[in-house]
């Protein structure tokens, strides 16, 4: 910061101002920390991924170390303990540092090792909605939302405090990184922020219920091959009943374990289902593909197809019938990259029946069974038993 005008210093004009300032108090600090660091960790060995621009790569042979940066919370890990070691002591003779153990606690969820894996939860930031939403001893709900039609933009009288509902919705949204079954339900109440109503909060606090009754529960990630990803995508079409635009969700799995998921409203309203679903498979081949890129550039590349499983015999014909014939005309050209990709057989769309299809659960309400059974593949379950002594 130079001198301000009025104030410079006669006899050292160029010098400039030391602020005593922290991370978080000017608006510039956090990306020129973030590029101190940067180029810090270049100088030690480290790459920039290009996948993620938060991940930095070190890969010299059989030694192999991640870091992961989030403002000034970091996760390192590296394939020794002499290399993690190695680069702690690096770090620390230029930043300010503490080593926290191995970890166990980040940015609000808690990670519980176990021998067969991890299990990651928010069981304490859950309790902190349930509380702000002021229904601690209500009576928990099966299922976040209903299998009834969706709720329109206007659906009833207004909300009596619709500050109090967008601060639930925001908190909600955070919870879904380790809870994918209630993704669905919350995106739906995402949709009426602008001007929620008197029925949408009765879906917000269903979904609070829900959440009440399954709080110790969380994602579970197993020791298990990384040799291919698995995903799953569905379309409820024009669900929506103001715009009449479809809702997509997908779930992506490296080996046995959940790695990505999203249920999302399309931007733009589809003419058939084998649209809607079509869109949905664009989207999900997206997602394959950069979690390719990115595992590549992790070392650990996918070198088998990846499988998509869809439950639309129509979207799955267009995903590989190169003609573009009299119902596909007005769909934009970027969706048709899918074939390009089944074309250099990087993909393949798979046919699923609707009882198996996993990705149901990001698009629309189910019944009670159905929904633990689709849960459950997703890995979100009740924490590992503690063992004696342990």
């Amino acid at each position: 910061m130079h001198q301000p005008i009025g104030f410079k210093d006669p006899k050292h004009p160029h010098h400039v101002c030391f602020l005593k300032k922290s991370l978080y108090g000017l608006k510039q600090d956090p990306r020129a920390w973030f590029q101190r660091f940067a180029d810090y960790v270049s100088i030690i060995g480290f790459s920039h991924s290009r996948s993620d621009h938060f991940l930095f790569i070190y890969c010299r042979g059989s030694d192999i170390a991640y870091i992961l940066l989030y403002v000034d919370d970091i996760i390192l890990t590296a394939s020794s303990d002499a290399l993690r070691k190695s680069i702690m002591s690096l770090l620390s003779a230029e930043f300010a540092m503490k080593d926290l153990s191995p970890l166990s606690y980040f940015l609000g969820i808690v990670v519980t090792r176990t021998s067969h894996g991890m299990f990651l939860s928010q069981k304490n930031y859950a309790a902190d909605i349930i509380e702000r939403a002021g229904i601690t001893a209500c009576k928990p709900s099966q299922t976040p939302v209903d299998t009834k039609a969706k709720l329109g933009a206007t659906a009833g009288p207004p909300c009596d405090d619709p500050t109090q509902y967008r601060k639930l919705v925001g908190a909600l949204q955070y919870l879904t990184f380790t809870r994918p079954d209630i993704s669905y339900a919350v995106q739906q109440v995402c949709l009426h922020m602008h001007d929620p109503k008197v029925a949408h909060m009765h879906a917000l606090k269903r979904i609070v219920r829900y959440i009440q009754g399954t709080i110790e529960f969380g994602l579970h990630l197993y020791k298990s091959s990384i040799a291919s990803l698995v995903s799953y995508t569905d379309a409820d079409w024009g669900g929506f009943p103001d715009t009449r635009r479809s809702t997509s969700g997908y779930c992506v799995f490296l080996g046995d374990n959940l790695l990505s998921w999203s249920s999302k409203r399309q931007p733009t309203m589809s003419k058939s289902s084998a649209e809607a679903e079509y869109r949905g498979v664009a989207n999900v081949v997206s997602e394959s593909c950069w979690l390719r890129n990115l595992l590549l550039e992790l070392c650990c590349p996918i070198r088998t197809t990846t499988l998509v499983y869809c439950d639309n015999v129509s979207a799955i014909y267009l995903s590989g019938n190169p003609v573009q014939h009299q119902h596909t005309k007005h769909i934009e050209m970027d969706i048709h990259f899918v074939r390009e990709k089944v074309a250099r057989e990087e993909v393949r769309v798979l046919h699923v029946p609707s009882r198996y299809q996993i990705a149901d659960i990001f698009t629309k309400g189910l019944p009670h069974v159905l929904f633990d059974d689709f849960r459950d593949s997703l890995s979100v379950r009740q924490p590992p038993a503690s063992t004696a002594g342990v």
